[in-house]
């Protein structure tokens, strides 16, 4: 389970992140001191789980949640109060809210009710599955739905936490190239050359520059994609997104690597070793196995 903290106590963040980590519940994707500065991190992120403080300045947690949906996030909300009074608690669950944890925070009541929306969630999915297994049986012979490269592209970059890096925009725009393509390579160019291509596309740009920033944002986005599948990889060895992203994406001896220097409180080193020419050679095949069957 991937969880977002959103409440203006520093330490009320980190001792929930702490609780999650020690209790092997998921790992945290990300946090931010207030509803504003939390929507594009959420959004972007997608994580199965906001914690959200009520009473905030700006934006409280009711009207964060309410911005949240109408921006299409459909993850749960756990409220994070003091607040007994039961009107605002009514109407907290009436806006969506599954469950409360009451500050002081208390480690017990957290692990409660993160086993309980995970329990939830796994069930939730449970029936999604089956939702459109019965979907699929009952719409046969018919047309199926076309999904474009972006959305493909961006549901697996999704899965491993990296939608929102700087270079995700950089990946999809190559991988929309490549599928473009008349006669798709089974094997990728050289990457200079595929730089310069996607570059090409875009206006006003001086192509070898744009190239050459283009392969620094690419290889910090996967550097990220190493650092968050190890960290899944830590709290959660049966995670099916670390399960399945790992040992395909990356040499998983460079995960096992940076698991134990998570593991040891150890700085991500400065520059990790990165294969950019594997990480889109199977993101490519992957885009294209997906992309037919849709």
């Amino acid at each position: 389970m991937r969880y977002f903290i959103v409440d203006d106590d520093l330490a009320c963040r980190k001792m929930l992140e702490q609780i999650i980590i020690e209790e092997e519940l998921g790992y945290v994707a990300g946090e931010a001191e207030n509803g504003v500065k939390s929507l594009v991190p959420i959004i972007s992120t997608q994580p199965d789980v906001v914690l959200i403080d009520f009473l905030m300045p700006e934006l409280d947690g009711i009207e964060t949640m309410e911005q949240l949906k109408k921006q299409g996030f459909s993850g749960q909300f756990i409220m994070i109060s003091q607040i007994v009074n039961k009107e605002m608690v009514g109407e907290a669950y009436e806006k969506g809210v599954e469950f409360f944890i009451h500050k002081p925070i208390n480690r017990v009541e957290v692990r409660s009710i993160l086993t309980k929306t995970k329990e939830n969630y796994r069930l939730h999915q449970s029936l999604q599955t089956i939702r459109e297994s019965l979907a699929d049986i009952g719409s046969a012979g018919e047309q199926p739905i076309r999904h474009s490269v972006s959305e493909v592209v961006r549901s697996i970059l999704n899965d491993m936490g990296i939608v929102g890096e700087a270079g995700s925009d950089d990946i999809v725009a190559i991988m929309d190239l490549l599928m473009q393509q008349q006669e798709r390579p089974s094997q990728l160019p050289p990457l200079k050359e595929l730089y310069e291509a996607a570059a090409r596309n875009l206006e006003n740009v001086d192509v070898t520059k744009e190239s050459k920033a283009m392969e620094q944002r690419i290889r910090r986005t996967i550097a990220a994609a190493v650092n968050n599948l190890a960290s899944m990889g830590v709290v959660d060895y049966t995670s099916p997104q670390f399960e399945y992203y790992a040992p395909r994406y990356f040499d998983f001896q460079d995960i096992r690597l940076r698991m134990r220097q998570i593991e040891d409180d150890l700085p991500a080193p400065s520059r990790l070793k990165i294969n950019s020419k594997k990480f889109l050679q199977v993101l490519y095949i992957e885009t294209s196995e997906r992309y037919k069957r849709k």
